[in-house]
């Protein structure tokens, strides 16, 4: 019942992440094309920079918790249940979105967002294989 609901859901799911990440959040076309690779500094920075806690959790924790489902994939896709395999094809899918947002100037690419999102999948793997335990006993 659980996976059927997931398989129901991602597909949506997916396509409203991509609405945020390139249209929603007040999301508008940079002049110039972005690209931060310093990883983790460019969020200290930005935390550092940001007055508010609410947009610190919004978007730090945002890009976590937004990508957990993610984690999931493999009751869709058998192969993906292997961790290493769920990384390596997030990561490629992730790179493509980052760059496509530089391209198009509709977000920034930044190496902390992979980071963060591969984070997210990484949580997502471990509750999924949890569930996967509780509901095997």
């Amino acid at each position: 019942m659980l996976k059927k609901f997931y398989k129901i859901l991602i597909v949506p799911y997916t396509l409203f992440l991509l609405y945020l990440m390139f249209l929603g959040m007040g999301r508008y076309q940079y002049d110039d094309n972005v690209v931060r690779l310093e990883p983790i500094l460019s969020t200290i920075k930005f935390i550092e920079g940001t007055i508010s806690w609410k947009d610190i959790i919004i978007i730090v924790l945002g890009n976590i918790v937004m990508f957990i489902p993610f984690g999931f994939l493999g009751w869709i896709f058998p192969q993906l249940k292997d961790l290493k395999s769920l990384l390596f094809t997030f990561m490629s899918a992730i790179i493509i979105v980052e760059a496509l947002q530089y391209f198009t100037r509709m977000g920034i690419f930044e190496v902390d967002d992979v980071i963060l999102n591969t984070f997210g999948v990484y949580l997502g793997w471990l509750m999924c294989k949890q569930i996967e335990n509780k509901l095997a006993v």
